[in-house]
């Protein structure tokens, strides 16, 4: 799940612009006090939200409560700065992970299951199911499958550049990365094979892949964005357009496929949140962020996603902290 940074909070901030076509959200909630997040995530139904503040740490959410659950740090008496937060698929253990260490939870009762130093700065992490399993991007040029329960890597998955974006196919038989070599790759998790690669024309900084691993987001820092197979590298369409012709330079920071494979939410770093239908390879709903005040920034970059239970709503968080509920 993607990690966000304060160099990336402030390109995002300085890139916020007005969209006109886009709807506001219908509620929001601040979850830090006046501080933004290093990073944040959202269970798969949209019922909590994890976070990792500037000023405070990580807590656990219930946006059905509307209250704060958990504090959850990596030391007693200390706020740790969170590199990158995940939950587990079906919701029952989330990630917490600063550059040197990362911490399995418990969602349910909020005590910590393992503590882990890692072989390098983490980047970004998602968890497996039941979190036994943690993909780690890293800054040595490498991802690895690391074993949350008992320790030790799994799998290593070596690079010419730093890891930058990671994610997991729900079956955990496939990894995407993204790296600060412009390329994004496909994976076989058991054996550590490169399967299939992309080239973007900058650094991979947003992967996410559908529920059934056939179809791949991939996006580049200031640069394009598209939806490729998995199997055959084919680019199926740019979200920015015809490339050659309208060239659009947009930082796309999240990305979510819904359980069916037919949709998909990304949040852009100007604030803007769209819902695409992948069948017609068209944006069928478009939001903005709200703001925290009136006055500063003029956005919020949308750090993470999630599809309501209803199919009528979806959730996003803002790099400002909050979240924010869509109708």
């Amino acid at each position: 799940m993607n990690a966000t940074g304060p160099v990336m909070l402030l390109s995002a901030l300085l890139l916020g612009g007005c969209d006109s076509s886009a709807d506001s959200a219908s509620d929001a909630l601040a979850l830090t006090t006046q501080s933004g997040v290093y990073s944040a995530d959202l269970s798969a139904d949209g019922r909590l939200a994890l976070i990792g503040a500037i000023t405070h740490g990580g807590s656990l959410w219930d946006l059905q409560q509307r209250t704060r659950l958990f504090d959850w740090n990596h030391k007693p008496g200390t706020f740790t700065a969170l590199a990158a937060v995940d939950f587990s698929p079906e919701g029952r253990y989330a990630l917490t992970a600063s550059p040197q260490d990362l911490v399995l939870w418990n969602v349910e009762r909020g005590t910590a299951e393992g503590y882990w130093n890692t072989p390098a700065e983490i980047l970004d992490a998602e968890l497996s199911t039941e979190g036994r399993y943690a993909l780690l991007g890293l800054a040595n040029f490498e991802a690895v499958y690391f074993d949350t329960r008992q320790g030790g890597i799994h799998t290593r998955l070596r690079h010419p550049a730093r890891v930058r974006s990671v994610a997991l196919s729900p079956d955990e038989r496939l990894a995407l990365t993204g790296a600060d070599d412009h390329i994004a790759r496909i994976w076989d998790l058991e054996n550590g094979t490169e399967l299939q690669q992309v080239r973007l024309g900058n650094t991979v900084d947003t992967v996410a892949l559908s529920a059934n691993g056939r179809l791949a987001f991939s996006s580049g820092s200031l640069d394009q964005a598209i939806v490729w197979h998995t199997r055959t590298g084919e680019v199926l369409f740019h979200l920015s357009g015809d490339e050659q012709l309208f060239p659009r330079r947009l930082s796309y920071l999240s990305a979510r496929f819904s359980a069916n494979n037919d949709q998909l939410l990304t949040g852009r770093a100007d604030g803007t949140v769209e819902l695409w239908d992948l069948n017609r390879q068209q944006v069928i709903r478009r939001w903005k962020l709200d703001k925290r005040a009136s006055y500063g920034p003029t956005s919020t970059a949308v750090v993470a996603l999630a599809f309501g239970q209803d199919g009528t709503s979806w959730h996003a968080i803002g790099s400002n902290g909050m979240v924010n509920w869509l109708h």
